[in-house]
């Protein structure tokens, strides 16, 4: 829990006001009091540093838009220090942590469950097969992904497109991916295209990129849903809505205060969380019945479901987002990765990721009933419902070889084991009002009554 210092600060703006520094003591926290050693000077860090002593304290949501997302390459230093040394971290180019690189995998900072298995993006194919026969096999749809990694889901869904050709021969299909990173878009292309065809490139254009996959699917990249044409659609984020920007309110005696992040008066290069003397704007976005004394709302988390939700309801089709998260319960969630392992969410910004677990009870609400909602449910039981258990069984009759046989047992048990993502991931999805034949949007997928049009996942498959 946050533990509130009555500490003296001050207000970095023209009309100084008080403050409260905020130190953080819970495991996913840490008061800024790192040995120096231990906090290097990053060209992110410098960047904030500038702009906190131009403008003030800044919000956590817009520190993390900074340090995920900022699409500036930063230098800092003058130029003929640049020339001079163009190695030390003072000169180092310092944009985004996701713009420039790719931070999945073992020599990443974190894995994500395409990159551990390659029967969670077949489940997930199959997940939108059956949709897409429930609701009446349309001529033609678009699979739509948001942030899609290294490009390995969406490869997985198409080789169970593929291996399914028969049912989807009379369907025209596209594939469109909303992606902000030139690094990662990149590498998506060279594992959907693998080469064999030449990408379009556009950088002016919402399209910045088209291709053509290996199975011959057209491909095209976007760094914003709203440039995703309107259509019938399947929208899918696995690990997405985690890494948005997230507003934190403290509740205090005087009522909510927003978190800031500001310079610590101590230490002229290091951050520390304070406490916003007054009601913020973004203060709107607390419900009036909140019982938590913390919480993190993300805006730009239910603008995206609100246009999901819109678009669904115009065009039909489905959403299905798989991402850490919780149904309105927890407060302190915001955390930092790094190689792997927990990294302070202040230390050295611009070289961790950071993220927040996503509150499904607000993106629930965000829907206002436009659609259908179902879950959070746990990712053990939406892939046990999926058939993760029958279709391992098939893969590890036909591997002969001993090693590969072990890599599909342990890819399992990190998906299903409750102590792993068993439990820590959730599955949630959004679906036309009249797929569920008419029964309230606000039903909850946890309860065990079955629902009259079954949904994969959230009750037994029942289309093989």
């Amino acid at each position: 829990m946050s533990v509130l210092a009555q500490a003296g600060g001050r207000w970095r703006s023209a009309a100084a006001r008080a403050v409260i520094p905020c130190l953080w003591r819970g495991k996913y926290f840490c008061s800024g009091k790192e040995p120096v050693e231990n906090n290097p000077v990053t060209p992110m860090l410098r960047h904030l540093l500038y702009k906190i002593k131009s403008t003030g304290p800044i919000t956590v949501a817009e520190y993390m838009k900074e340090v995920l997302t900022n699409p500036a390459k930063v230098w800092v230093g003058e130029p003929e220090e640049q020339a001079r040394c163009g190695s030390c971290a003072r000169c180092q180019p310092g944009g985004g942590y996701y713009v420039y690189r790719d931070m999945l995998g073992e020599q990443g900072d974190f894995i994500t469950s395409p990159e551990i298995s390659q029967i969670f993006g077949e489940l997930l194919g199959v997940w939108f097969i059956s949709e897409w026969m429930a609701s009446g096999k349309s001529a033609a749809f678009q699979l739509v992904e948001l942030g899609p990694g290294r490009g390995t889901l969406t490869g997985d869904i198409l080789r169970v497109f593929s291996q399914l050709g028969s049912v989807l021969k009379n369907c025209d299909m596209s594939i469109h991916l909303v992606e902000v990173s030139q690094k990662l878009s990149e590498i998506q292309a060279l594992t959907l295209t693998e080469e064999k065809f030449p990408l379009e490139r556009s950088a002016g254009s919402p399209v910045y990129m088209k291709g053509i996959t290996k199975s011959g699917i057209p491909v095209s990249w976007y760094r914003d849903l709203q440039d995703v044409p309107k259509g019938y659609s399947f929208y899918l984020a696995h690990e997405f809505f985690d890494v948005l920007p997230v507003h934190k309110f403290q509740k205090t005696p005087q009522g909510w205060r927003e978190v800031f992040i500001d310079i610590d008066p101590q230490v002229s290069d290091k951050l520390r969380f304070v406490l916003a003397p007054c009601a913020t704007p973004a203060e709107v976005f607390i419900q009036h019945d909140e019982t938590r004394d913390h919480v993190e709302v993300c805006p730009e988390a239910g603008v995206i479901i609100q246009e999901l939700a819109q678009r669904i309801a115009l065009t039909g089709g489905a959403a299905l987002i798989a991402d850490y998260g919780h149904d309105g319960t927890k407060t302190d969630t915001f955390r930092g990765f790094c190689g792997h392992k927990l990294h302070d969410v202040l230390i050295a910004p611009g070289t961790a990721d950071l993220t927040a677990d996503v509150d499904f009870s607000y993106l629930r609400r965000m829907a206002q009933g436009r659609v259908a909602s179902l879950g959070p449910i746990k990712q053990q039981t939406f892939l046990k419902n999926m058939g993760i258990d029958v279709r391992l069984k098939v893969l590890l009759d036909k591997s002969a070889e001993p090693s590969l046989r072990q890599q599909l047992l342990q890819g399992y048990d990190m998906l299903m084991n409750p102590k792993k993502m068993g439990e820590r991931f959730n599955f949630f999805a959004l679906l036309p009002q009249e797929r569920l034949h008419g029964r309230s949007h606000q039903m909850n997928a946890r309860q065990s009554e079955p629902s009259p049009s079954p949904v994969a996942g959230f009750s037994e498959l029942a289309w093989q």
